[in-house]
């Protein structure tokens, strides 16, 4: 039987995130994904690295750590990933919005983050190919992105280098505990059993199954969200540019309503421009709960274009290419659950990103590097408030 100090479920974004820091500190390490590689969330998402989306506090505290990280990872792993820092635009349509968007980047700015206001001629200088009617937006100079199919294979491929080994196209099938209800071993599906004391439950939206195999309830669900994907064509936007509508339910109240027809409203569309290395772009996005379901329909489809073309008008003349659906893995207060479980001593989850699993990886992987190790990391956090703001223990 081989031993190892960590078994990671899950070769997403984020057990790869884990398996790369882990393995870098010299622990010995499994990595265990029942497909391949960023088969699943990590394969059917955007890549984005922000803090513009975070409420002001530890949320954007949290974010702005991982950003840096990203900086840093960028530089140190060989695989490249496209990483960029373009910033980010939101745009501001009423004035609603631009009295509610003015409060947060003045908190946000007194925080230390870079943001500013952008007026009419200011939003529509930066973006030309804008409708008219935009009355303004929010800069965030330090939003970035990666392609990410390509930053977890780059982070794989340096933890394969410290030593990890990777058991893709295989299951867990049982997480066997001990008398005292410790974990002792990682029973695979083709009958391998790996002895471990701790394994690190990075599965995403499967993530209950892998709790029900030690008899815990982990409030993960599925949330689908549907991209377009557009041709190759000439610039329409320079960066990522996001209507802040969309952040209205979290900065404003949830009481705001967007002025939107029912189909976009029942389906959860909001505009959302990504720009490619490629010179195409990707539009979102969609918010529903359908379980597992990952087929993209044609409503949800005609509601993106839509709400893109109300945005930039010249977007009616291009093309979509594809379409895709992705599972978030949502929780009900929007935080991940990074944390050991009392119940079951060396059982840690590490899950629940919901729309944040690109940009929250890095800071996931050094958390869980001090829940095994308990040393002190190099990053500039208060590790005990975080560890208890992420903790399973919050649903108790």
């Amino acid at each position: 039987m081989i031993n190892f100090d960590a078994v990671i479920v899950g070769g997403g974004v984020i057990g790869s995130c884990i398996s790369y820091y882990l393995t870098k500190v010299g622990l010995k390490v499994a990595l265990v994904e029942k497909k391949d590689i960023a088969s699943g969330t990590s394969s059917s998402c955007d890549g984005n690295i922000l803090i513009s989306d975070k409420k002001p506090g530890f949320d954007t505290d949290l974010a702005a750590i991982s950003q840096n990280l990203h900086k840093e990872l960028d530089q140190k792993l060989d695989y490249e990933f496209d990483y960029t820092q373009k910033g980010s635009l939101y745009l501001i349509e009423s004035n609603k919005e631009w009295s509610v968007a003015k409060q947060y980047v003045k908190e946000q700015t007194a925080n230390g983050y870079s943001m500013r206001m952008l007026d009419y001629d200011q939003v529509h200088n930066d973006e030309p190919l804008l409708a008219d009617d935009i009355i303004g937006g929010v800069e965030t100079e330090t939003d970035s992105a990666v392609y990410p199919m390509a930053f977890v294979y780059s982070l794989i491929d340096q933890a394969c280098k410290n030593g990890l080994k990777l058991y893709n196209y295989n299951s867990v099938v049982d997480v066997k505990l001990g008398t005292k209800g410790q974990v002792e071993s990682v029973l695979l599906l083709g009958g391998e059993k790996i002895k471990t004391d701790n394994v690190i439950n990075a599965a995403g939206v499967w993530a209950p199954e892998i709790g029900d195999m030690v008899g815990i309830d982990i409030p993960i669900r599925p949330r689908q969200g549907q991209i377009l994907v557009a041709e190759k064509t000439k610039q329409v936007g320079r960066r990522k540019i996001v209507e802040f509508g969309y952040m209205m339910a979290k900065f404003g109240g949830k009481n705001y309503k967007r002025n939107i027809n029912p189909v976009l409203e029942k389906h959860g569309i909001a505009f959302v421009y990504e720009p490619t290395a490629a010179d195409n772009f990707l539009i979102g996005s969609s918010r529903q709960f359908v379980g597992f379901n990952t087929k993209t329909s044609i409503e949800v489809i005609k509601g993106l274009a839509a709400r893109a073309i109300r945005f930039f008008p010249s977007m009616k003349d291009i093309n979509v290419i594809r379409s895709y659906a992705g599972l978030r893995p949502y929780v009900d207060d929007h935080f991940p659950i990074v944390s050991s479980v009392k119940s079951v001593p060396g059982f840690y989850i590490a899950a629940g990103h919901e729309g944040d699993g690109i940009g929250l990886a890095p800071v996931t992987g050094k958390l869980v590097e001090y829940l095994l190790t308990d040393k002190k990391l190099d990053i500039p956090l208060d590790l005990d408030y975080a560890i208890q703001r992420l903790s399973f223990n919050r649903f108790s």
